[in-house]
């Protein structure tokens, strides 16, 4: 019974040595970073640096969780705005936040009535009754979606027929669903869509600035591997998988 009962304590004190290491790192980070960034893990496990656990969603409700408390280590949103929402919160760790990718608008339409625009203009044409985009109170996307429209003199012909989701991936959604005739997404999910084919992609220099930043939280109980994560996305492994999903790397 000694002898078990040894046994029985010092796996218990091996287990809790281990504890920390048995915790994966989490990364909360935008939806539309789904599949790169699952592809990137993949990587990164290969290469024996450990797992990685993420969290993927709207960046603005993601940010809502970080304020409320959830334990993320990392946060890579989809625009800046989010990020901020963070940062006041004094939830950032000094030093870590970087601007990490770029991306660009798309116009995209179901594959059953695919259609190619010469101009966006075209997307007040009344056959498209339904144009979803994120929520442009709130989601990245939709605000980079209506910034666009706006400047194009667009956004006031459409506006009613705007429909509001809560992710740019629900906006997909909408579109390969049938439930709208048009749906303006990243480049990036429209690279990866099944059943919606791309119709305009905008030129960067048309187009709103679209900046992914990221950084590790100051509440983080994996720092030391949040900032070993962050490193492998900023090296030239993780550069070839972002831009062959279709993203421009902003920092090296």
């Amino acid at each position: 019974m000694r002898t078990t009962l040894i046994a029985l304590c010092l796996a218990f004190s091996l287990a809790e040595q281990g504890a920390p290491d048995a915790r994966p790192m989490t990364v909360s980070a935008a939806i539309s970073l789904t599949d790169v960034l699952t592809a990137i893990a993949k990587e990164y496990a290969n290469a024996g640096r450990g797992a990685v656990r993420f969290n993927f969603g709207a960046s603005n409700i993601l940010a809502r969780q970080i304020v409320q408390g959830a334990p993320v280590d990392l946060f890579i949103s989809a625009d800046d705005a989010q990020m901020d929402v963070v940062a006041r919160d004094g939830l950032l760790k000094d030093g870590t936040r970087i601007a990490l990718l770029g991306n660009q608008l798309a116009v995209v339409v179901p594959s059953d009535r695919p259609r190619t625009f010469s101009s966006i203009a075209q997307i007040a044409d009344p056959a498209f009754r339904r144009i979803a985009i994120g929520d442009p109170a709130a989601v990245p996307a939709g605000v980079y979606a209506k910034q666009y429209l706006e400047k194009e003199g667009l956004w006031t012909a459409v506006q009613a027929r705007i429909v509001p989701t809560g992710s740019v991936r629900a906006a997909l959604a909408a579109v390969e669903s049938g439930a709208a005739d048009a749906a303006i997404v990243y480049r990036t999910d429209a690279r990866v869509a099944l059943r919606a084919t791309v119709a305009l992609v905008v030129p960067v220099e048309r187009g709103p600035r679209i900046v992914y930043p990221a950084a590790i939280m100051r509440t983080s109980k994996n720092g030391e591997e949040a900032a070993r994560f962050l490193g492998f996305l900023r090296g030239a492994v993780a550069a070839r998988i972002f831009e062959r999903f279709g993203f421009t790397v902003q920092a090296r």
